[in-house]
């Protein structure tokens, strides 16, 4: 079947075989995503993005404790993040959509330098073992064996995940990715 994206260049097209997404259980495909705020008010975001991905899940969502983390690049303040599962029906493109359009609502521009202050990042780390690449999507996410402040959160909610790419179990990806400061958050969910 071909079908065209709204994140696909003018003259791109992408084959999505059927048989490529997994089975969906009743409620959904378990989807881990990744939030994290550094400007304005992080702790509002994160509440905000966490109520968004309520009402978008088929079925009652699990957070990962907060991290507060240093940050990576230009920005000076330092980082909360978490990790939310929740269950989706839909393809990872359609929920990459919902996802953008939320950052947006949040005040995140749609071009941004890499590595800057922001709002409120979104991005799917997993999507029940899908692996894909295109360029605007890739599944798992590309960056995950690098980045502590995913794998720890990532960790409280799914210490038996691996990647479906390297097949290296959660345990092995926080052992061998560059040390950062990183610690639980003062604030953390109700």
């Amino acid at each position: 079947m071909s079908k065209r994206s709204k994140h696909s260049t003018k003259d791109r097209f992408h084959t999505e075989p059927q048989s490529v997404y997994p089975k969906f259980n009743e409620s959904g495909q378990t989807v881990y995503i990744a939030i994290g705020s550094n400007q304005g008010d992080s702790t509002a975001h994160l509440m905000q993005a966490r109520s968004f991905l309520q009402k978008i899940s088929t079925s009652p969502i699990h957070a990962s404790r907060v991290y507060q983390t240093e940050p990576i690049g230009l920005s000076e303040t330092d980082f909360l993040n978490a990790v939310i599962c929740i269950h989706w029906k839909g393809n990872p493109e359609a929920l990459l959509d919902r996802l953008k359009e939320q950052e947006g609502i949040q005040g995140r521009p749609s071009r941004y330098p890499k590595w800057t202050s922001r709002t409120l990042d979104l991005d799917i780390i997993d999507f029940g073992g899908l692996i894909l690449k295109y360029d605007y999507l890739q599944l798992p996410h590309p960056g995950t064996a690098e980045r502590l402040f995913v794998l720890l959160p990532l960790n409280d909610l799914a210490p038996e995940w691996s990647d479906p790419v390297t097949k290296k179990n959660i345990s092995e990806l926080i052992n061998e990715a560059p040390k950062m400061r990183i610690e639980l958050g003062a604030w953390q969910w109700e």
